[in-house]
């Protein structure tokens, strides 16, 4: 076999790529993945692991200065070090896009830097930076590309008075005032980072609530704990412009009839991501694409072309690095002969403010919407033994149980360590487990976990203690 031709190629070395690539290596395959600069993709360079680095950086920061004392501990001129959270961010990065690289060598991937193009069917052309374009063949091509932030387009990003999510990560300096455009998880993420940092935040959403899409009460609790932090909320607001004088930008909003300008020092937009497809050559080759850009696929993640495959947030649905994972390992085992599978239904989702939020599966709003019969239990955090003595009270943990089987078909957990305790709910909801499992299983005392079991209790009033 030629150094040039593979079985298959990765385009993207994202969560979904790179995962798809030691998968597929470790069934057999010759592969190769290209990326063109940096290897874990958005996701550990400029996305979920910087923003959580800066969140647990963060929230040590705003714990020394207003929690401490409450544990009996005095401390004296607490001071920020941006520069030093800021390396330590870089720090994180790097080594675990580092360790991407030595997953590669141990699973013999072949890492081609550059950008790629799809010439055919079977083949690609990757150009290296001051480079020219070097073919490559392969049975089947994997595009693993993912998302970019969604600019609105009446203010672009410019990379210093209008942000997207990547220069928010990136800040020399604490803005006086931020103002963010979009209550998803990204602008309520990089909001808490700075209003714990001593920004002034305000959100503006075009929609009636923070978080649309997730659990209404869960979301309208996080909201008032993020606003007794000090983060501040305009519902049912359009921003329609911005203008930057005197290095401060003012944007002109709308809201009904009522109208108005926010005047900040930066402002992230924050309405969401689109995919990135341009210049692989879709076009050309005639993949189809929906009305968004996103790329069609059947349910072996095939396009209508022939060895063109797709994962991960190119495809739609849940952009979520986790769900690229799994399409990933799915689709290169499907390749294989296997019977690879993602279970849609059960793909958590995580908010990680403080406190966090995760859900998974259904909300009761949506089961009445298909109209399912549901149980409901509840537990809060404030009755848990755990949770008091860690001083982390806020919020509660729901179950959504169907009514005719107990089946578990939704949790959502607001509270302390909520994206760790998800995964009970994700295992019980794979297992097709019911309420009473829940109920039945033994918990460590004091836990956190146990107010999943209290709340499990609560679908049939069982609760102990509440």
């Amino acid at each position: 076999m030629a150094d040039d031709s593979y079985d298959l190629i990765v385009i993207g070395a994202g969560p979904g790529g790179y995962v798809a690539a030691i998968r597929a290596a470790q069934l057999g395959m010759r592969v190769a993945c290209v990326e063109k600069e940096f290897l874990g993709g958005t996701c550990l360079n400029i996305g979920c692991i910087p923003s959580k680095a800066l969140l647990e950086s963060s929230e040590r920061y705003r714990e020394v200065k207003q929690s401490f004392s409450r544990h009996g501990i005095k401390v004296a001129g607490v001071e920020l070090d941006l520069p030093t959270m800021m390396a330590r961010k870089s720090e994180v990065v790097k080594a675990l896009t580092s360790g991407v690289g030595f997953l590669f060598k141990k699973n013999k991937v072949d890492h081609l830097q550059g950008v790629a193009q799809i010439t055919a069917p079977g083949t690609i052309e990757v150009t290296a930076a001051g480079g020219s374009p070097r073919s490559y063949s392969a049975k089947r091509i994997l595009i693993a590309t993912g998302s970019a932030p969604a600019a609105l387009a009446s203010m672009p990003f410019d990379g210093k008075s209008i942000l997207s999510s990547t220069e928010a990560l990136s800040l020399s300096e604490v803005p006086k005032r931020l103002l963010i455009i979009g209550a998803g998880y990204i602008g309520l993420e990089m909001g808490s980072v700075w209003n714990r940092l001593g920004s002034e935040v305000t959100v503006l959403e075009f929609l009636d609530r923070a978080l649309p899409g997730m659990d209404r009460e869960m979301a309208a609790l996080l909201q008032k704990a993020l606003e007794r932090q000090g983060m501040k909320f305009r519902f049912n607001t359009a921003a329609e412009s911005a203008k930057v004088e005197n290095d401060k930008i003012k944007v002109t909003w709308k809201s009904g009839s009522e109208s108005g300008i926010e005047e900040a020092d930066r402002v992230l937009v924050a309405i969401g991501r689109k995919p990135v497809t341009n210049n692989l050559g879709l076009a050309e080759l005639g993949v189809k694409l929906d009305a968004k850009g996103f790329i069609l696929v059947n349910k072996d993640y095939a396009t209508n072309i022939a060895g063109i495959y797709a994962i991960g947030d190119v495809i739609g649905g849940l952009m979520l690095a986790h769900k690229a994972e799994d399409e990933g390992i799915a689709a290169v085992e499907r390749m294989a002969g296997q019977a690879g599978h993602v279970n849609y239904k059960v793909i958590p989702a995580v908010v990680y403010t403080h406190p966090e939020l995760a859900t998974v599966g259904l909300t009761d709003e949506e089961a009445k919407v298909k109209q399912i019969a549901i149980k409901v239990g509840k537990f809060p955090f404030s009755a848990n033994g755990r949770a008091r003595s860690i001083d982390e009270t806020d919020g509660l943990v729901k179950i959504i149980a169907e009514a005719a089987t107990d089946r578990v078909l939704g949790v959502q957990i607001l509270g302390p360590h909520a994206s760790d305790l998800i995964a009970e709910a994700a295992m019980v909801m794979e297992f097709a487990g019911s309420s009473e499992d829940v109920a039945r299983t033994c918990h460590a005392h004091p836990t956190l976990a146990e107010a999943f079991r209290e709340a499990a209790l609560s679908v049939d009033k069982r609760a102990i203690h509440i």
